[in-house]
Parts: structure tokens; C-alpha cells; sequence
């Protein structure tokens, strides 16, 4: 889509190519809690504020698939106050963007094993994705109480159960079956809080992903980081195994942005 994009700051002109689809590992909540004397639950609560800017500021520019990493399946293992804190941000941050997400035309859905989750977070969940369920303009996923590993598992497990014959999988079966079936590939994974790894997220997902790690702690990533990172991942060449395809950066969203 082209045109002009209200909010979008002049930098953002010398973006010529957006990814098609962004996902992010926000880490950084407890560190930056530690760094300003509050206890670490707090740094959560920062960092679902700054998901809420997030989505904001990538629906400006018009990105069309945003994935969050809200809680993996190894989080099981944090202590219990802080898992359970952690399931009644996500409860309270759905009821409080909801009505915004609807109406700005976002979809919400979700990425991992719902069953496992708390009765009442399983609800506020399933009616946010009813009520957003037609929007078009951003899907917007959030991955929560999920593992790259485990997707993968419980899609072999539905292919076996089907009785598929082996010889009729393929990747775009096998897509099908995963918790993103309809989703196109990720082009940019963005991971804050200066770790260099994907920590099972997305890992079927991400193979020809490009990748833009940064030390800034997630609640404080805001607008200026987004744009570092966009116009990083407009300056990539992407091939895709092969000698050339597309032009740099291999975006699907023309977009000019800023005062014509």
C-alpha cells in the first residue's frame, strides 16, 4: 500500500522496503526492573505497556503481520508468583486493548497450547479473537505459553493421527499443521535486551529470516530502536539460497512515508 502514513516520522523515507511480516522476543522486563530498583514484576508491566506503543507504532507503518513472544513453554519453570503474574498481564493487557486493536482493524490471535492456561485466560482470549476475528488490516499474534519445538511436535502429532501417508508431506502441508498455519514466513526477527539467540521461537518460521539483536531492554525500545531496525532490515540483501531475488530487502509494503 502507498501513500502517506499519518504519525510516521521523516526517517522513515529512507525506507523503501517493510517487511511483510515482524516478530519480536522482548526481552529485557526483569533487567530493566533491577535497573531502576523495582521489583521484577514491574518490569513486566513496563514491558506490556511498550507492546501496546509497539503495535501502535507498526501499524503506522502499515506492517501486516506482527509476532509477540509473550511466554514460552519454558517459563513453566519460573518461580510461581511470577508465572502467575504473568498470566493476569496478559488477561489484563487483552481486556485493555481490545476495543483499540478492533477498531484500528487488528486481528488478534494466538500461537501456542491455549488448553494448558488458566479456564479465565483461555476465555479472554478466545472472545478477544472472536471480536478481532474479521479485521484485516494487522494480524497481530501473540505466541503465549509456546515452544518452536513443541509446535513442531504437535503438528507430527495431528499428521499421525490424520493417518497422512508420508510421501504427501510436504512444507506446504506441513505449514498447514502448525500453530501459524496462514501466516506467511517471518522476514524480520527483532530480539532486544542484548541476547543473541532464538530461545525456540519460531524456529520453522524464521529459516530465512533476517535477524536484528540489540542490547536496548524491551521497555525502553521504543519508536527511534523500531526505525533502526527497519531501515537495518532495508539495507539486507535477500536471496534465499539463491544468487538474486527481488530487490534489497525483499519487503512486499511500498510505502512512502513522511512530507511529499
Amino acid at each position: 500500500m502507498s501513500g502517506k502514513t499519518v504519525g510516521a516520522s521523516s526517517t522513515m523515507k529512507r525506507i523503501a522496503l517493510l517487511p511483510n511480516h515482524v516478530a519480536i522476543v522482548p526481552d529485557g522486563n526483569g533487567r530493566w526492573a533491577k535497573q531502576h530498583g523495582l521489583p521484577r514484576l514491574e518490569g513486566h508491566h513496563a514491558g506490556a505497556e511498550n507492546m501496546r506503543s509497539m503495535v501502535a507504532y507498526l501499524n503506522e507503518y502499515q506492517i501486516k503481520y506482527v509476532t509477540l513472544y509473550g511466554f514460552s513453554t519454558e517459563n513453566w519453570s519460573r518461580p510461581e508468583d511470577e508465572v502467575r503474574g504473568l498470566f493476569q498481564l496478559l488477561g489484563k493487557f487483552i481486556d485493555k486493548c481490545v476495543s483499540e486493536f478492533y477498531q484500528n482493524g487488528i486481528k488478534l490471535r494466538h500461537l501456542g497450547r491455549l488448553n494448558e492456561l488458566p479456564q479465565n485466560l483461555q476465555q479472554t482470549i478466545n472472545s478477544a479473537v472472536e471480536l478481532t476475528k474479521n479485521n484485516t488490516r494487522m494480524t497481530l499474534s501473540l505466541a503465549f505459553n509456546y515452544g518452536g519445538r513443541a509446535e513442531i511436535i504437535d503438528a507430527v502429532r495431528c499428521l499421525v493421527t490424520e493417518g497422512i501417508p508420508p510421501q504427501n508431506i510436504d512444507e506446504i502441508l506441513f505449514n498447514n499443521y502448525l500453530y501459524t498455519a496462514g501466516l506467511p514466513d517471518v522476514d524480520l526477527l527483532i530480539r532486544t535486551g542484548d541476547e543473541l539467540r532464538l530461545s525456540n521461537f519460531l524456529i520453522w518460521q524464521t529459516a530465512y529470516s533476517e535477524y536484528y539483536f540489540t542490547d536496548v531492554l524491551w521497555p525502553d525500545f521504543d519508536k527511534k530502536e523500531v526505525e533502526k531496525a527497519l531501515i537495518a532490515y532495508n539495507q539486507r540483501k535477500r536471496r534465499f539460497g539463491g544468487l538474486q531475488r527481488g530487490k534489497k530487502g525483499s519487503g512486499v509494503n511500498n510505502i512512502t512515508l513522511g512530507s511529499t
